[in-house]
């Protein structure tokens, strides 16, 4: 039985790190959406948040087409540390240095598959409470994001009597893909 001290340890590993790697991961996809961040003073803050480790990085890992590889090298460091940190408290994940990438890995696909649920799922939410043509930039940003999923998605499935399907179509296809993918990807590691 773990003691409550190192049970807060836990805690605060998981927060402070999942915390960060969020915000990265944030970056990146609003970077790979071509997201505008100096218009918004949120996207700002999350630029200055994230813009040390990264800049540093950028010197020695130049980014490749629309996607910023210094910021998934750093997403992986960072969450393989984590694990690392974690095992080194008691916590059941001694894997070797290739497991610990690979699980690192799944466990940042998991998170970037939990990032467009939600973003479906508020974007949906205000497209019940927000008149359509409001100028809402959290709106617009969460729009960017997941627009390109639900594109997909309605081009399949056509909407039924003014009813778009799509957001639940889409959400369910990502929960899979966690379920399969990245379960699959997990055993891999162990």
């Amino acid at each position: 039985m773990l003691s409550p001290f190192i049970i807060a340890l836990v805690f605060l590993i998981n927060t402070l790190f999942g915390i960060y790697i969020f915000l990265i991961m944030l970056r990146l996809l609003l970077q790979w959406q071509r997201v505008a961040f100096r218009r918004d003073p949120i996207l700002r803050t999350l630029l200055k948040i994230t813009d040390p480790p990264l800049n540093l990085l950028y010197n020695f890992i130049p980014g490749w087409r629309k996607i910023d590889v210094a910021a998934i090298v750093l997403m992986i460091v960072l969450k393989m540390l984590e694990l690392k940190l974690l095992s080194w408290l008691g916590m059941d994940n001694n894997l070797d240095l290739f497991g610990l990438f690979i699980f690192a890995f799944a466990q940042l696909l998991s998170l970037l598959i939990y990032i467009f649920i939600f973003a479906i799922i508020i974007q949906v939410i205000l497209s019940w409470i927000t008149p359509a043509n409001s100028n809402n930039h959290f709106a617009d940003i969460l729009d960017d994001l997941t627009e390109p999923l639900l594109r997909v998605v309605r081009r399949k499935f056509k909407p039924m009597q003014g009813l778009d399907f799509s957001a639940l179509i889409m959400i369910v296809i990502l929960q899979l893909a966690d379920i399969l993918v990245v379960g699959f990807i997990q055993q891999l590691a162990l």
